[in-house]
This record gives structure tokens, sequence and C-alpha cells, in this order.
């Protein structure tokens, strides 16, 4: 009899270790109180090749402002598809095709530069007086997979979207994400970088992961007890089953 229960004290343990997660690798922020309190650092993205740019150029008359604007029209104005379409694109060579100005090298500036750099290009050149500039990136987009409720590429129109944001964007990380290695691949100024995360404590909020940036890719990965579980033995009822197994072939031979 004392066989069978030490054979039943390790089949429980055994059901034990497959569904267990410590505190500690599930609760983001868990030093959040202890976290120094920082002024926020709102880091500008730079302008990138295949960006999509809506430009739109004033002036004290506005009808001399006309040839340097692209016409929507009025119906059209609310949609940000048909915006896309009628946006200037960036070509892999970092320029746009600008009415009147011609071929203007845009990447490597944030939108405020480009903005203040386009200006100083219309006043300089005596096209316009007293010119203003509104650019908006109209394509943002942050890709998100892995341990989320709902991957895939979310676009956003806010000029400042965090990390916890995107991942609201995707449902949040399941019970079986990685929440302290959270990946972050990001390209800019033509290098791939990749960061890491841990969601668990937070001292990554002052760092320069705490903004995504354009064309961010964000990857949860499984943690161990998900890993484990993927293996030979994939779930409750199959260990429930092996084990039965086990317990039955053992009674057998005893007997």
């Amino acid at each position: 009899m004392t066989f069978f229960k030490t054979i039943g004290l390790g089949i429980l343990c055994l059901l034990l270790c497959q569904s267990c997660a410590s505190k500690k690798e599930v609760l983001y922020f868990q030093d959040i109180d202890q976290a120094n309190i920082a002024s926020i650092d709102y880091e500008a993205s730079k302008i990138q090749a295949s960006d999509i740019l809506s430009i739109k150029v004033g002036a004290p008359i506005p009808e001399t402002a006309i040839p340097y604007n692209v016409n929507i029209g009025a119906l059209t104005a609310t949609s940000v598809d048909i915006l896309k379409l009628q946006g200037y694109l960036v070509s892999d060579a970092g320029t746009i095709n600008f009415p009147v100005l011609g071929a203007i090298e845009v990447t490597d500036k944030t939108v405020e530069e480009l903005e203040v750099f386009l200006k100083g290009l219309l006043e300089s050149g005596g096209h316009l007086k007293d010119a203003s500039v509104a650019i908006r990136v109209l394509n943002s987009k942050v890709t998100i997979l892995g341990e989320v409720t709902r991957p895939g590429t979310y676009t956003y129109t806010e000029q400042h979207v965090t990390l916890l944001q995107a991942l609201g964007l995707a449902g949040d990380l399941t019970i079986n994400g990685e929440r302290e290695d959270v990946m972050v691949i990001r390209e800019e100024n033509g290098v791939r970088q990749v960061g890491h995360v841990n969601m668990t404590t937070a001292d990554w909020f002052t760092g320069p992961y705490y903004y995504v940036k354009q064309n961010d890719v964000i990857v949860v990965n499984p943690n161990n007890t998900k890993v484990k579980s993927s293996g030979y033995v994939g779930n409750l009822g199959a260990v429930l089953g092996i084990a039965s197994i086990i317990l039955s072939t053992v009674i057998l031979i005893t007997n």
C-alpha cells in the first residue's frame, strides 16, 4: 500500500508542476511603489521610408497656399484611407515629391523638424510669406506577436503611444506570456536593434522602449509553463491519461 501511496504522491507532484506559475512571474510592476517619479521624455520618432505624410500648408492669404496643398475634397477629408492615398509616400531614397518645390529629403527628421525645414524652404525661396506647415504620419503602425489575446498589426494616429497602450490594443498578454522578457524589435536610421523589457518591474519606464515607434515589432514569447506543456505532455488531460496508464500497469504487475 505504501508503494501505491508513493506513486500517487509522485503523480500529484507532476500535476502541480504542470500548472504552477509563481506570483512573481505573473504580476506587473511589482516594484512600482519604489519606482522614482521621473519627468516624461516625449522622444519623437524619425520619419522613415514608406511613411505616408499628410502635409498642410497655410498662409495669411489662403489662396496663395493652394498650389502647395493636395486637394482631397471636403467629402473625403474624414477618411483616413483616402488621406493615405492622397498623402506623400516617402520613397526608399527618403524623399517626397512636393508641389512646386520638387523632391525633398525628409528622412532622419522628426515631424516637427520637417515642419520647420519646409516652412524655411517656402519662405526663403520667396514662395510664401509667414507660412504655416502642419505634418502628420498617417500610417503609424506596430506589430504585436506571440502570447497576446489578439496578435496582429495595429495602426494608430496618436503622436505618442506607450508600450502598455500597444499591448492593450492586442488585448494584453495571456496568462502564458513571458512577462520578464518582452522583446521590442526596432529599425531606426537603417539599424535594427532588439530591446528586452521586464514587465514585472517598473524600471523600464524611463528607458527607450516606454514609447513604441513607427514599425516596431513586439514579441511576447511563451513562459516556461507553456513551453513545458507544449512538449510530449500537451495538457492536463494528457497528464492524467498517462498517469492512469502507469498506475494501471503497476497494479497489474504487482498483482
